[in-house]
């Protein structure tokens, strides 16, 4: 094994932690292996973009990389990492080949985010107009890269304990190649929540989310069409801010002074309007994983309501912060008695604050993250034959998808 402990992270895109709960997590999981003096290199194939983090900044060295081209094989083989996590399945898909070939001894991490064929299952029985089984997850062809991917890896980290025990259930995936890791939280001091605006200081209701994502897309336009007109009626000076990252036309197009409907766009500083608001309304219909911004609601002191879909995984058996529900008029009835009620909304704010230390603080999960991959690749040779599977599909993906990009990098090369 290397003297220095190095980890080559595959980024799907570059971190944008300010556009994203994705990009919040990447973040945290650099933070992680930082604390554990690993050298980090972060690699990526996706364009710069304007939001993305200064990685420099953390101490963190930046590649980019092709896809189908030889030149990655050589950069992994000179920097010969010791740890190689890759972000999201896709990555696995491009990269994983080359990195068992070139580095067959390197630990390979995936991080889900959210299980992609989850979400695209309820997806699509939502269009469908039924309610989504778990037999639709077995036809899904997502579902089967995904899960190869997942056998491929010696260890994936899983955000939803939904999501652990559906992939232990359904697909029969053993326990001990995946690894329970919610988003982390840092302690907030007494003295910030003491300066947390009051009930009385807040005024509007809040929806914010990154608009490239569907599900979130989804809730706007439930909001605008169904659930906002019967607040209004409730409140009719009632005003709901719209706040999130990439909104397209046709989302800034719903915006409506005299509906108090409100297109707000990209937040300079999430948390700095998520604290001014008294309600964050999250009508989400499908989706997967846990939600960045109701735990950002919760770190804020603002009540939220949400559906089943999302809360799933976020507050185990403590009572929620605020309501949850997937009714349209109690949603309704249920987001103007937080506004209204200071009572039943400080009741609300304190749960939240609960549901953080008892299941997001970092130092509940940061130890124990690094011991058990330290672990893992201490008995990497045993770990692997026991995923006798994995190992399989290691070997014909090797062969098919080698050979694949292979020849896609040789036609590229004569074009």
């Amino acid at each position: 094994m290397n003297s220095v402990r190095k980890l080559l992270i595959i980024g799907f895109v570059w971190p944008e932690p300010n556009s994203s709960a994705a990009g919040g997590r990447m973040m945290q999981l650099i933070s992680l292996f930082k604390a554990k003096r690993f050298h980090i290199t972060f690699a990526s194939p996706a364009q710069n973009s304007d939001f993305m983090v200064d990685l420099a900044e953390f101490g963190v060295e930046k590649k980019t990389i092709e896809l189908n081209n030889s030149s990655f094989d050589i950069f992994i083989k000179e920097l010969n990492p010791t740890v190689v996590l890759f972000d999201r399945f896709m990555m696995e898909e491009q990269f994983g080949w080359r990195v068992a070939e070139n580095c067959p001894d390197a630990l390979r991490l995936l991080d889900t985010e959210d299980l992609h064929c989850l979400r695209l299952a309820r997806q699509n029985a939502f269009k469908e107009n039924r309610d989504f089984l778990t037999s639709d997850l077995l036809s899904e062809e997502v579902a089967k890269r995904e899960i190869a991917s997942i056998l491929r890896c010696d260890l994936s980290f899983m955000i939803a304990e939904f999501e652990m025990e559906l992939l232990e259930s359904v697909f029969k995936i053993d326990k001990n190649i995946l690894y329970y890791l919610p988003f982390l939280v840092e302690p907030t001091p007494i003295e910030s929540l003491q300066k947390l605006p009051a009930f009385e200081e807040r005024s509007n209701f809040i929806f914010i989310g990154n608009f490239l994502h569907e599900p979130n897309w989804n809730a706007v336009q439930y909001l605008k069409e169904i659930i906002w007109p019967l607040i209004k009626k409730q409140v009719p000076g009632a005003v709901l801010h719209v706040y999130g990252a990439y909104p397209s036309q046709k989302v800034l197009q719903l915006h409506n002074d005299k509906e108090g409907f409100l297109i707000m766009g990209r937040a300079q500083n999430a948390q700095d309007v998520v604290k001014k608001a008294r309600v964050v309304l999250a009508p989400l219909r499908f989706g997967a994983g846990i939600k960045g911004k109701l735990l950002e609601a919760m770190q804020c002191g603002t009540p939220s309501i949400t559906t089943n879909i999302g809360a799933e995984s976020m507050h185990g058996n403590l009572p929620w912060n605020g309501f949850v529900t997937d009714d349209v008029q109690v949603f309704a009835d249920k987001a103007v008695q937080l506004y209204q009620d200071k009572s039943i909304w400080l009741k609300a704010q304190e749960n939240g604050f609960e549901i953080i230390e008892k299941r997001y603080f970092k130092s509940l999960f940061a130890d124990d993250f690094v011991k058990h991959i330290l672990k893992v690749q201490t008995h990497l040779k045993q770990h692997r034959l026991n995923n006798f599977m994995g190992s399989l599909l290691q070997h014909h993906t090797l062969t098919s998808t080698k050979y694949m990009s292979r020849w896609i990098e040789e036609k590229n090369g004569k074009g």
